[in-house]
């Protein structure tokens, strides 16, 4: 069924124009008065625009070398964080052989074939090691990058 199909506004005429005769002799004035203000409003929306104006973007430079390094301090940089982040790898893997070594004791005490899991372990260690210098390598021949310091 269409919603549309109930739907007469003939009636809503017929029940205005016999409630405006009903009005008093006012009428025409209350209903010129009330046209105009809503003519008003709703023509000084219309020329109001919703629209903001777009901020513009605020750029923030960031520095943190200071304009007047020379290279060797530059390389002196980045060679000290260079060995922060050589201890740090070389702590976490030492980390890593703890937890390798406590998971190897637990496997033996429960009877496990730990050095079949060992071996399938570091293979996968060696796949992924792979993988990442690879993928490292495509980087660089896809960037065209030379080392920094050559």
């Amino acid at each position: 069924m269409s919603y549309w199909k109930n739907i007469n506004p003939s009636g809503a005429v017929s029940d205005f124009f016999t409630v405006f005769r009903d009005a008093g002799p006012k009428r025409w004035p209350i209903a010129l008065l009330s046209a105009a203000i809503t003519f008003v409003m709703v023509s000084s929306m219309a020329m109001e625009s919703w629209k903001a104006p777009r901020a513009l973007p605020t750029i923030t430079y960031i520095t943190t070398f200071p304009d007047d390094w020379t290279p060797a301090e530059s390389k002196a940089f980045r060679d000290a964080n260079q060995k922060v982040k050589e201890e740090r790898a070389a702590a976490q893997e030492a980390y890593e052989a703890e937890g390798r070594k406590m998971w190897e004791t637990l496997g033996r005490a429960s009877g496990m074939d730990v050095d079949a899991i060992k071996k399938k372990a570091e293979a996968d260690r060696a796949t992924e090691k792979a993988a990442e210098e690879a993928r490292i390598e495509s980087l660089k021949k896809q960037a065209g990058a030379t080392p920094v310091g050559q």
